[in-house]
């Protein structure tokens, strides 16, 4: 049985609200520009930290999650421009950034975690 990782679980979970958020802003709001790269970043946080996980080294580990921390960084950079050029309301980037900024608060946490381990 696979262990729980909050990290994993809810990066995948985010990646998947990030995925229905693309397809109504293409179908919907016919916008593809922002969309393609929210959707970039937001599934490569998961991907990273996924990859990382079962990397092979520590040094690895830690290289992985720092990817995963700039492509979240990035994806609240994209829902910020959504909610300003009104694609998406204040409420719904509110709760997508609320749910973003948690993994940021883990990754960081686990990359502080993992250098004093050294």
């Amino acid at each position: 049985m696979k262990k729980e990782n909050p990290l994993l679980d809810k990066s995948l979970l985010f990646a998947a609200r990030i995925v229905k958020l693309y397809k109504y802003l293409t179908k919907e709001k016919k916008e593809h520009i922002i969309s393609k790269q929210i959707v970039r970043s937001a599934t490569s946080i998961g991907a990273n930290a996924n990859e990382g996980v079962y990397g092979q080294s520590k040094a690895d580990f830690i290289a992985k999650l720092r990817i995963s921390l700039k492509e979240t960084d990035e994806t609240e950079y994209w829902i910020r421009l959504l909610v300003l050029s009104d694609y998406i309301t204040e409420k719904e980037g509110e709760s997508l950034l609320k749910d973003c900024l948690e993994i940021k608060k883990i990754l960081i946490s686990t990359l502080n975690t993992s250098k004093e381990d050294k």
